[in-house]
């Protein structure tokens, strides 16, 4: 079981190229067993970056969310309490970012390793990562 940070679930559907060799193998292995998931709060972040203009699709970000939830290899998490909660809760050392900190916490919470290029991320001891 994987969850994908919401940069790689953007680039896996839009630009596999920005993805690594080993990691694309990773998530399409995990699509046939119907275990990828995502956090609800990539969908915030998908559609906060592209009104700011930092994040361009083809199609209004909405649709195109919409079209990704239509995949039936996804599954969405919703931020429930526990994920809040733990997401205010990582062990230290973690930056403040509450995304990312959302994102790490889901990934916890499930007993499921991340799928990341963030750097500060994968630095962080207190999660299983992936990126290579």
């Amino acid at each position: 079981m994987i969850v994908l940070d919401t940069h790689v679930w953007v680039w896996w559907l839009d630009d596999p190229s920005q993805v690594p060799r080993n990691t694309r193998k990773l998530i399409a292995e995990s699509a046939q067993k119907n275990s990828i998931w995502i956090s609800s709060i990539s969908a915030w972040e998908i559609v906060r970056l592209s009104e700011k203009g930092r994040l361009k699709f083809t199609i209004d970000a909405q649709d195109w969310i919409l079209k990704s939830e239509a995949l039936p290899f996804f599954r969405f998490v919703p931020v429930d309490n526990v994920i809040a909660m733990r997401s205010v809760r990582l062990t230290p050392p973690f930056h403040k970012d509450p995304a990312d900190r959302i994102i790490v916490a889901t990934a916890i919470v499930l007993g499921a390793t991340l799928v990341t290029a963030d750097r500060r991320i994968r630095q962080y001891p207190h999660a299983k990562t992936f990126w290579k």
